[in-house]
């Protein structure tokens, strides 16, 4: 994810429309037992699933075992894929659960952030109470650019474990809300209202990052 797509997230249809196609001819595979299937499987969501997994447990070390034992159930249980949803958010959830059990197994970890604690307060019809920075005529500048990769990074990594999966297969693996509602086993509206929740704080962590940078790059005498 980069800082443009929390500016301006969008989907696209042909990066979709030729993901689709390939996972036909890689399910068929699958479902063949063809030798080469679980290299395919691996080449073509691999990645995708690690930057899920990762996204989802926070441990580089545990989303590397959550993809082998995602990828291992997709290979046992092809047969019980039915086609009544797309074959890639039905390999997503599979890796969410996973993911999501092995959250459970540890024996302890922090608390989860709520958003509510940190997100700009809204009024009945969901505005704004108050104002947010708007900072984004600055994302170009070459001066930033680490502050503000380093805050997107810190940001992600400290929403909550189902914020972060839907912000990541949204934002990043391009899938449409009613696709992540099915991967995740979410309604509809859910997701749209995490999708937007988790946006808003990434916007304002970055706001808050642009603020920092610029008090401590500010001289003495600017004041």
């Amino acid at each position: 994810m980069n800082v443009d797509t929390v500016l301006e997230p969008e989907l696209s249809t042909v990066a979709h429309q030729r993901r689709a196609d390939r996972d036909l001819e890689l399910l068929e595979a699958l479902r063949l037992h063809d030798p080469t299937a679980a290299e395919r499987l691996v080449v073509t969501y691999g990645e995708r699933a690690y930057r899920l997994a990762t996204r989802i447990t926070g441990n580089e070390q545990d989303a590397e075992e959550v993809v082998q034992d995602a990828f291992w159930t997709v290979v046992r249980k092809i047969d019980m894929f039915r086609g009544e949803s797309a074959f890639g958010s039905w390999l997503y959830r599979i890796v969410a659960n996973a993911a999501y059990q092995k959250l459970r197994g540890r024996q302890s970890r922090s608390r989860d952030l709520s958003l509510d604690e940190v997100l700009p307060s809204f009024d009945a019809n969901g505005r704004h109470v108050g104002p947010m920075d708007d900072w984004s005529a600055r994302v170009d500048d070459q001066s930033v650019q680490t502050e503000l990769r380093m805050a997107l990074t810190s940001a992600i990594n400290e929403l909550p474990p189902v914020a972060r999966a839907v912000l990541v297969l949204r934002d990043v693996e391009g899938l449409s809300n009613l696709e992540i509602a099915d991967a995740l086993g979410l309604s509809l509206p859910v997701v749209k209202s995490r999708v937007h929740r988790a946006r808003l704080f990434l916007r304002k962590q970055l706001g808050d990052a642009m603020t920092t940078a610029d008090a401590t790059t500010a001289t003495p005498g600017d004041s």
